[in-house]
């Protein structure tokens, strides 16, 4: 059997006999750089056992204080009953610490602003700086 054209005529239409081999050389070649390049990342050449060691910091929590004032304006530390007298020295307590405290404001919607204004002015004063508000989603 045989490629060659029947007619004998060696124009256009002539059967190629003979197969190309540049593109496959150049594929393999590429295939080859590729392999060259990744192959000492994927192997490690060196074993080594290495000591095991936790590098994450021990963050501690500061803990959170639940400052309420109800409608009448009345002033609650973790929901026992205090003045604004008693609120302030334990505002400096608070802020002594290491780290300070989140202190969490639940202000009633009904209380005078007045006394939020109180709260947060004593706050300040006492040198309380993570104060934030709680408020109820829609």
């Amino acid at each position: 059997m045989s490629f060659s054209n029947p007619s004998g005529d060696q124009g256009d239409d002539a059967l190629m006999t003979e197969i190309n081999m540049t593109p496959l050389v150049d594929v393999m070649l590429v295939l080859l750089i590729i392999f060259i390049i990744t192959l000492p990342v994927i192997h490690q050449a060196v074993k080594v056992d290495l000591p095991k060691a936790n590098s994450a910091r021990n963050e501690t929590k500061p803990e959170s204080i639940q400052v309420s004032i109800d409608a009448r304006g009345q002033i609650f530390w973790n929901s026992n009953p205090i003045d604004l007298t008693t609120y302030v020295s334990y505002a400096e307590k608070a802020a002594q610490k290491e780290p300070q405290p989140e202190v969490n404001l639940r202000a009633d919607k009904e209380v005078r602003y007045d006394s939020v204004a109180q709260v947060l002015a004593a706050s300040k004063r006492a040198g309380l700086t993570k104060l934030g508000f709680i408020t109820e989603p829609q």
